[in-house]
């Protein structure tokens, strides 16, 4: 004869969703002794026995409190909100770990919402407007909205209804804090690194000229050559576009406009994927690195840098800092603090292996 399953209670209670009332039930105590525990009323004069048999009660039927409604009663969510594109990019998990590490601190809670980012055509049109408001339906405290690469930024305007801060990039309307990267230092430590291995003669293969991190970049080289009363020479820029075959076009023009006996002794690739196909530009004339030509790249993009042969010293984009100055900035304006300045740099630091 086939046995009856016994009935579980519990398992069914959760499945319907448990309240304060079965709590109370199951505690033999009153709904209202129940929110004064689960609340940490401290002027309530609760018994630590009564205290005892809520908090056993709780564990059994598994109850958890309605956080809309503790949101509703207290304006207060525990969650902030981060729109971005960078869910599937390189660097995504840097940025989002030091934003979750530094709320955690504080006792908060990240969502996370994609959107296609300065899209304007295609089938996500409309997907960050719509970001947006899921996060504030949500009714978290503040909004973190981080890009994949250096830019300004139209922000949704509903994101103006709480404390908003950007990340990698910056308001074209001037009007929300945000925390990028120090391009122009990261620039200037490069070079400086360079010089001070003895190169004087330094190629530069450039991003698009137009975006910020080029235009900063290359400014911080200027700065570093001008320190050490030198030029930089523009015959030794040559635009790579950030691509590797765009690294090994630029690395290609450059090498190949001298000659051999006055050739730079040293590339700075503004990032690592175009050092890498100056790698290959480099190798296909049979010079070495760094014996001949040391290589600097931008970015320390891990799956590159790290595996390159030999290894590539580059500057740092940090993705995990700016994270958690993010949340440290957004923590600060949800409090009503004032902040240090309406755009903080971050340091890029010189990251030293084997390529000079």
């Amino acid at each position: 004869m086939a046995k009856t399953a016994p009935s579980n209670h519990a398992a069914t209670t959760r499945r319907r969703g448990v309240t304060m009332n079965d709590v109370a039930k199951h505690a033999g105590v009153s709904r209202t002794a129940v929110s004064f525990v689960l609340n940490n009323r401290e002027d309530a004069s609760i018994s630590e026995e009564t205290r005892n048999r809520i908090a056993d009660a709780v564990q059994a039927l598994g109850y958890r409190p309605n956080a809309g409604a503790r949101a509703l009663a207290s304006q207060r969510s525990d969650w902030y909100g981060i729109v971005t594109e960078i869910v599937t990019a390189p660097f995504a998990a840097e940025v989002i770990k030091g934003a979750q590490d530094q709320a955690w601190l504080d006792r908060r809670f990240l969502l996370i919402a994609p959107s296609d980012q300065g899209v304007a055509a295609g089938p996500n049109k409309g997907m960050e407007d719509a970001a947006v408001e899921k996060l504030l339906e949500q009714r978290v405290e503040g909004l973190l909205y981080a890009a994949t690469h250096h830019r300004g930024a139209h922000v949704p305007s509903s994101a103006r209804e709480v404390p908003t801060v950007l990340i990698n990039c910056f308001d074209l309307d001037g009007q929300l804090p945000s925390i990028v990267p120090d391009e122009r230092a990261g620039g200037r430590v490069a070079v400086e690194h360079l010089l001070r291995a003895g190169h004087t003669k330094i190629g530069v293969v450039n991003l698009d000229p137009c975006i910020p991190a080029a235009v900063g970049r290359l400014q911080g080289v200027r700065e570093a050559l001008n320190s050490a009363d030198l030029e930089l020479d523009p015959e030794l820029v040559v635009a790579g576009y950030a691509t590797a075959d765009g690294g090994y076009d630029a690395a290609c023009q450059i090498l190949d406009r001298y000659p051999v006996e006055d050739r730079p002794t040293a590339l700075f690739c503004l990032n690592d994927r175009m050092a890498m196909g100056a790698y290959d530009a480099i190798k296909e004339r049979g010079l070495t690195i760094p014996g001949d030509i040391a290589v600097i790249g931008f970015d320390n993009q891990e799956l590159i840098a790290a595996y390159l042969r030999p290894k590539l010293t580059t500057v740092a984009l940090p993705f995990e800092k700016m994270g958690a100055l993010g949340v440290q900035t957004l923590a600060a304006l949800t409090a009503g603090q004032p902040i240090a300045a309406n755009q903080q740099l971050v340091d890029c630091p010189l990251i030293e292996r084997s390529s000079v």
